[in-house]
C-alpha cells in the first residue's frame, strides 16, 4: 500500500522541490503478475537538503542519484526512497518490478473471460501512481512527462500525451511505444492505457482553429455496445460551452475516452485520457435515468479538463473544489445542451438528497474539509465533497449572477493555467468580477458542518386568508449554525391544470425567524412549498396540511423542480422519524404512476425499498411489501408499452417482490409464460429476475446456471455471484461473507457483487450470526488490505440489514473500544451505527402510529 503521505510532508516537500520532468519506461511484457518500470526524474532541490520519492515496488533493483548508485537496503523502505544530499539540479533514476493490481489501484490488469484478452488500466488518484513509478506524488509538483511502453503489438496503447513520436518492432510480437512530452501536470491524472481495445475516432474543431482528435475505446467484447457518436458530440458541445463560458480554449490536444473493466469510480478525468465505468456501456435497455447520468459523468469530466486539470488544487483540502465544480457546471451544460432539461430536477432529487444524507452522518465536516493526510482524501470522496459542495455553489451563482459568475472562473483559469491554486484565489476573482464581498458566504457555507432544517409557521383565519406567515430555521444540536438563504416560497393549488403555482414570493431568510408579509392577506394555497425551485441548501419540512395534500396530490404538480422538493422533504421527514415510513410507502405508491421524469421514478423506488427494509416497522413490513409488489406489477400492466415508466416499475418490482404470488410472476417473466405488451426480458433485466428469485429461495443452482450460460461474460459472472448470496440459506449466506471477508484473490467488482448478494436477506436475522464475526475482523483487514479492498468490505459486510438494539450496540461498542484505531475505519464503523440509530428510530415512529399514536 502506498505511503499516507501527510499535509505537513507535502508541504516540506514542495518547499524544496521543483520538479522539470520524468521519462518513464514501463514493459508490460514481463507475464501475468508483474511488469517492469524504470524513471528519470529531473529536478531541482534546495541545495544539500534531504527528502523522499514514493516508489511501491515490489523489488527495487537500482536507485542511482547524480550518478551515483545508492545502495537500495538503505534508502529503500518498501514504499518510500530516501534521497539525501540533494544538489541544485539533480537527475533520478529508480528501476523496479512492479505487481498488476485486481483492485482498481495503480496498474489494474484484467483477462476478459470472452475472449482471454488482457486489458490494463492505471488509476492514480489519490496517490497510486507511485505504484507504477517513482514519483514525488502530490498535486503541486507539476511536471512533464515522457512515456516510452514496450507491449504485444497488436495492442492499442494510450497516454495523456497525442499519437506516439514512434511505434517500433523489438521482438516477435513485441513493440515499443514512444510517446511525446504530456502538458505540465499533478501525477494523479497521469494514465496509461493497454491492451487490444476496439478503437473510433472523430474530431472537435474548435472556435480557434484547432481540430482536436478524439477517440473512444472499449473492450473487443463489448464493442456493440459502444455509442460513440453520443460520446464524440456531447464532448464537441461541451467543449464548446465550457470554453464559451470560461474565455479559455479547450487546454489540451486530443480527448480520449476509454471505457474500462473493474472500475471503481464513475470516471475519472486524466488529461487527454479519460476512463470511464463499463456501467456506462448499456448492454441492455435502461431507464433513462441511467443515459442521463451518464451524459453528466461524460461532462463532468469534461469540465476537469479546465477545472481541476489546467489548474489544480495545490493539497487535497480543496478536493471539493475540483468535484463540486464539476458536478454543477456538469448539470448547467447537461440541462442546456442535452435531452434532459430537467437535470436541475434531477440534482435536486439526487444530489441534495445525497448531500443531506451525508451531512447527518457524525463524520460530516465542513466542505473545506481539514485534510491532514492521504487518509483522510480516500473517505472524502463523500456526498459532501461532490454534491453539497455543487449545491453550495447553485447558490453561490445565483447570490453573484451568472455572467460574473463564468467571468471569474475564466480570470481564475487564466491566471492559473499550468500551476496549482487554492479556494482564497478563485473567491479573489469572484469578488472582482461581481463586486460582492463573498468571504462571509465562504466563511458561513464552506467553513461550518450541518445541513438547516427550514420549515413554515402559518396561521390563516376562517375564511382561509394567512394572517401570519413566518419561517423558522433549525441546526442540530452538534452543529449550530444558523446560515443565510436565498429561496423561494411558492403557493400551488389544484385545478384543471393540475397543481400549479399561483404565486412565488424570493427572499432572503437568516436567523432563527423570518417573517414574511408579503404573503399576509392571501389565500392559503393547498400546498405551501418552502425552497420553491430549489435554490438553496436545506431539509425542508411541509406543514402538515401540505403534507396531507401531497399524499394525496404530489403526481398532480406540474413543475418537476417542484415535485423534486416535495419528494425530498417526505423523505427527509421519513429519515428523521417525524413522518411514518408507512405514510411514504403510501405517498410512492398513491403517486409514482403520475411521475413523468426518470430520474424521479429511479429515485422513488429506491427510496421506497429502502424505507420497506429499513424504516417500516417490523409488525407491518410483510403486509406493505405485498401491497408495495402487488402496486408496482400492476403499474407495470398498465404503463405504456416499452416507456420508460414500464420498465423501471419493472425493476423495481423485481426488488422488492416477497410473496409467492410475486415469485411466480417473477418464474413467469424468466421462463416466458408471462410476458407483457413491450417488456422485453433482455439480459440485464432477465438477471435482475432471477436475483429476485434468488433471494426468495426460489432460484435453484439450475437456474442461475442457464443464466449464466447465456451471459458468460465478466458481468456475467458476478451477476450469477450476486445471486448465489442472495438465497435466503445460511450456508449460502455465510460462504458470500467468507468470500468477501478472507480470498485476497476476489477483484473489486467480483467482491462487489457478492457483497450485494449477501445484504439482500429476508429474513434480516439471516445475517445475525455474523455481527461478531464482523466486528472482530475489522482491524485485521484494514491492516492487510489496499484501502479500496478495505473499505469495500467494512461497507458491504457492515451488518446494516440487522435493524436491531443489539446490532447497534455492538457498533458503538466497538468504536468506543478502538478509539486508536485508523481514523477512516473508525469513521466508516460509526457512519454505519448512525443509519442503525436512525433505522430504529424511523421504525418506533412507525410503529407508534401503528399502534394510534400521533401521526
Amino acid at each position: 500500500m502506498p505511503a499516507n503521505l501527510t499535509r505537513a510532508e507535502a508541504e516540506a516537500r514542495a518547499a524544496l522541490v521543483s520538479v522539470e520532468r520524468y521519462d518513464v519506461a514501463i514493459d508490460l511484457t514481463r507475464g501475468d503478475t508483474h511488469f517492469g518500470s524504470e524513471t528519470v526524474v529531473t529536478f531541482t532541490a534546495t541545495e544539500g537538503a534531504s527528502t523522499f520519492i514514493e516508489a511501491t515496488a515490489e523489488t527495487v533493483r537500482e536507485v542511482v542519484l547524480n550518478g551515483r548508485a545508492l545502495e537500495v537496503a538503505d534508502v529503500f523502505a518498501g514504499d518510500r526512497i530516501r534521497l539525501d544530499g540533494l544538489a541544485d539540479r539533480n537527475e533520478l533514476r529508480v528501476v523496479f518490478d512492479g505487481a498488476y493490481t485486481n483492485t482498481g489501484e495503480g496498474l489494474h490488469r484484467f483477462v476478459d473471460p470472452v475472449d482471454d484478452a488482457v486489458y490494463l488500466y492505471t488509476e492514480f488518484a489519490v496517490a497510486q501512481a507511485n505504484r507504477v513509478f517513482a514519483v514525488f506524488d502530490q498535486p503541486d509538483l507539476k511536471a512533464r512527462f515522457r512515456f516510452t511502453i514496450t507491449a504485444p503489438e497488436d495492442w492499442q496503447v494510450l497516454g495523456n500525451a497525442s499519437t506516439p513520436l514512434a511505434t517500433e518492432a523489438v521482438a516477435d510480437g513485441t513493440a515499443m511505444w514512444e510517446f511525446e512530452d504530456t502538458p505540465v501536470m499533478s501525477s494523479y491524472i497521469v494514465a496509461l492505457v493497454a491492451g487490444p481495445y476496439a478503437v473510433w475516432r472523430d474530431t472537435a474543431e474548435l472556435d480557434d482553429g484547432r481540430v482536436v482528435p478524439l477517440g473512444v475505446f472499449t473492450r473487443a467484447s463489448l464493442a456493440q455496445y459502444a455509442d460513440p457518436e453520443f460520446m464524440f458530440e456531447t464532448v464537441r458541445r461541451g467543449i464548446r460551452f465550457y470554453s464559451g463560458n470560461y474565455g479559455v480554449p479547450f487546454p489540451y490536444e486530443k480527448y480520449d475516452q476509454i471505457f474500462v473493466p473493474e472500475y471503481n469510480w464513475g470516471a475519472m478525468e486524466n488529461i487527454g485520457a479519460v476512463t470511464f465505468n463499463e456501467a456506462y456501456l448499456f448492454r441492455s435497455r435502461v431507464p433513462e435515468s441511467r443515459r442521463e447520468r451518464r451524459t453528466l459523468v461524460v461532462l463532468h469530466e469534461l469540465a476537469h479538463m479546465w477545472f481541476g486539470n489546467l489548474v489544480t488544487m495545490r493539497w487535497w483540502n480543496d478536493l471539493w473544489l475540483n468535484e463540486s465544480f464539476a458536478t454543477w457546471a456538469s448539470t448547467l451544460a447537461t440541462a442546456e445542451l442535452s435531452e434532459f432539461t430537467d437535470a436541475w430536477a434531477t440534482f435536486a432529487t439526487t444530489d441534495k438528497s445525497n448531500a443531506a444524507r451525508q451531512d447527518q452522518l457524525p463524520s460530516t465536516h465542513p466542505i473545506v474539509a481539514e485534510i491532514a493526510d492521504l487518509a483522510d482524501v480516500e473517505v472524502n470522496f463523500d456526498a459532501i465533497t461532490y454534491d453539497k459542495g455543487a449545491s453550495t455553489l447553485k447558490q453561490l451563482v445565483a447570490w453573484v449572477g451568472l455572467d460574473a459568475f463564468h467571468a471569474g472562473v475564466g480570470a481564475y483559469l487564466r491566471a492559473h493555467a499550468g500551476g496549482n491554486a487554492t479556494l482564497a484565489d478563485l473567491l479573489a476573482e469572484l469578488e472582482a468580477s461581481s463586486g460582492r464581498d463573498v468571504s462571509a458566504w465562504s466563511r458561513a457555507w464552506l467553513e461550518t458542518a450541518g445541513v438547516n432544517t427550514l420549515r413554515t409557521e402559518i396561521e390563516t383565519d376562517a375564511a382561509g386568508t394567512i394572517t401570519s406567515f413566518a419561517i423558522v430555521q433549525e441546526a442540530a444540536a452538534s452543529h449550530p449554525v444558523l446560515r443565510p438563504h436565498r429561496i423561494a416560497v411558492g403557493g400551488y393549488s389544484r385545478g384543471d391544470d393540475g397543481v400549479v403555482r399561483e404565486r412565488r414570493v424570493e427572499l432572503d431568510v437568516d436567523g432563527a425567524r423570518t417573517e414574511v408579509p408579503e404573503l399576509v392577506g392571501t389565500s392559503r394555497p393547498d400546498l405551501v412549498l418552502l425552497n420553491d425551485d430549489d435554490l438553496t441548501y436545506a431539509k425542508v419540512r411541509l406543514d402538515a396540511a401540505s403534507m396531507e395534500f401531497a399524499l394525496a396530490h404530489l403526481g398532480e404538480i406540474a413543475d418537476p423542480v417542484a415535485r423534486a422538493v416535495v419528494w425530498g422533504a417526505a423523505w427527509d421527514a421519513t429519515r428523521d422519524a417525524e413522518l411514518p415510513a408507512s405514510d411514504f410507502v403510501r405517498l410512492v405508491i398513491g403517486n409514482l404512476g403520475h411521475e413523468t421524469t426518470s430520474s424521479a421514478r429511479t429515485s422513488a423506488l429506491a427510496r421506497l425499498q429502502a424505507a420497506l427494509e429499513r424504516y417500516v416497522a417490523a409488525e407491518q413490513r410483510e403486509r406493505l411489501q405485498a401491497e408495495a409488489g402487488d402496486a408496482l406489477w400492476s403499474l407495470v400492466q398498465l404503463a405504456p408499452a416499452d416507456s420508460d415508466a414500464q420498465l423501471q416499475y419493472a425493476l423495481g418490482f423485481a426488488r422488492i417482490a416477497s410473496t409467492p404470488a410475486h415469485a411466480d410472476v417473477l418464474t413467469g417473466l424468466v421462463d416466458g409464460a408471462t410476458q407483457v405488451d413491450g417488456l422485453e426480458v433482455d439480459t440485464e433485466l432477465r438477471w435482475e429476475l432471477v436475483i429476485a428469485l434468488a433471494a426468495l429461495g426460489a432460484a435453484d443452482d439450475a437456474l442461475i446456471e442457464r443464466t449464466l450460460a447465456a451471459d458468460d461474460t465478466a458481468k456475467g459472472r458476478q451477476q450469477a455471484a450476486t445471486a448465489r448470496a442472495a438465497r435466503p440459506d445460511a450456508d449460502a449466506k455465510d460462504a458470500a461473507w467468507l468470500a468477501v471477508a478472507t480470498d485476497t484473490s476476489l477483484s473489486n467488482d467480483m467482491a462487489r457483487a457478492i457483497a450485494a448478494g449477501y445484504r439482500r436477506a429476508h429474513p434480516e436475522s439471516l445475517l445475525g450470526s455474523r455481527v461478531g464475526d464482523y466486528f472482530a475482523m475489522l482491524r485485521d483487514v484494514w491492516a492487510s488490505r489496499s484501502f479500496t479492498m478495505a473499505d469495500l468490505i467494512v461497507t458491504g459486510l457492515f451488518p446494516a440489514p440487522v435493524v436491531t438494539e443489539g446490532t447497534a450496540a455492538a457498533a458503538a461498542t466497538w468504536v468506543e473500544d478502538n478509539a486508536d484505531a485508523p481514523a477512516p475505519l473508525r469513521r466508516l464503523v460509526a457512519e454505519g451505527h448512525a443509519e442503525l440509530v436512525r433505522a430504529l428510530a424511523a421504525r418506533a415512529r412507525d410503529r407508534a402510529t401503528l399502534a394510534g399514536g400521533p401521526a
